[in-house]
């Protein structure tokens, strides 16, 4: 089997084969650098690592049309994570800086699977810190990149040959630019966007492909994310950012403020159109009272892909799950 067999998604039903190739070792052996160089860095900067759920009787419902997966648990409806947003402000509360490496299941339509960069089963590495600013965890995490590029280029010199790879190491502090200016951007060049919108798929690769260096894309409108995001009194924006990786890469992080009182999270889920009845318990842990904070997840899968340069994501998890494709 060739090297170019490992990006095609008949690849994905014969992993038994293509997990021994020599370019997915050297991938392998760089995500756990990756992973390594991820948690040294978080501990020293005081971070506890916590365990993340995997079910609970909610989840974060701002996944952009992939649906959910329910369960009978005892009777109850319960749903397996999409991501652990809302234990995280859970877990700030009793140890304030925290992190966990975070599995996620998203069913997302098959057709996602043509964009190289969406899997139905990943994992990130969520963190959170009590009283932060999304200027502060911005920081933290260029602090995490450029460590993490430097201990994988460091100590996996001979992988990152094997897949004819020469990273950079990215200057801080990142670029910035506010989702309107990023909308500005891609509708000069032909997009029909909206303000009160995400950034599709398509356009966010094309915006990512003009960028050499990762940028941050930052105050995404009210109508764009979920009710969790701070809402900022002066200019109405989210206090809130994502990550766009270069060179096409597109979105590695995603994160912000946490709206954390209970009166302003009602609202905000009524005007969503979801009902409060679903998130009963963490409505009730707002009444008891949780301190501010921010945090971000980064998808472990997606940064091992921009890191290895690769073609697609699922040569970057071991047993792949891709949507629309059954396979082992």
């Amino acid at each position: 089997m060739t090297v170019e067999d490992l990006s095609s998604l008949d690849s994905i039903k014969s992993r038994y084969i293509t997990i021994k190739h020599p370019k997915t070792m050297a991938i392998l052996r760089i995500q756990d650098e990756i992973l390594t160089a991820i948690r040294d860095f978080l501990r020293r900067e005081g971070f506890i690592e916590i365990l993340a759920p995997i079910i609970g009787p909610a989840t974060d419902p701002g996944i952009r049309g992939a649906k959910q997966v329910s369960i009978d648990y005892y009777g109850t409806e319960y749903r397996l994570m999409s991501s652990m947003i809302l234990y995280k402000q859970m877990a700030i509360s009793s140890l304030g800086k925290i992190f966990s490496l975070s599995p996620n299941i998203r069913i997302e339509l098959p057709e996602t699977s043509d964009t190289g960069r969406h899997l139905t089963e990943f994992r990130q590495i969520d963190i959170e810190e009590a009283f932060a600013t999304y200027e502060d965890t911005m920081h933290l995490a260029e602090k995490m990149i450029v460590y993490t590029l430097k201990e994988v280029r460091k100590k996996c010199f001979k992988e990152l040959g094997i897949l004819d790879r020469k990273l950079k190491t990215p200057k801080k502090p990142f670029k910035r630019l506010t989702h309107r200016k990023a909308v500005d951007m891609l509708k000069s060049t032909g997009f029909k966007l909206r303000y009160e919108e995400e950034i599709p798929w398509d356009a966010e690769e094309v915006i990512s492909a003009k960028h050499k260096e990762p940028f941050w894309i930052t105050d995404y409108p009210l109508t764009a994310r979920g009710f969790y995001y701070l809402q900022d009194s002066k200019n109405g924006w989210l206090r809130d950012m994502d990550l766009i990786l270069p060179d096409g890469f597109g979105e590695v992080i995603s994160g912000g403020e946490r709206e954390h009182q209970y009166e302003r999270v009602i609202e905000r889920l009524k005007k969503s159109g979801d009902d409060p009845e679903k998130y009963k318990w963490y409505l009730e842990m707002l009444k008891a009272g949780i301190p501010p904070s921010a945090g971000f997840g980064i998808g472990v899968e997606r940064f091992t892909r921009w890191v290895c340069g690769l073609k697609t994501i699922w040569e970057a998890v071991p047993f792949p799950k891709v949507p629309g494709v059954v396979s082992p």
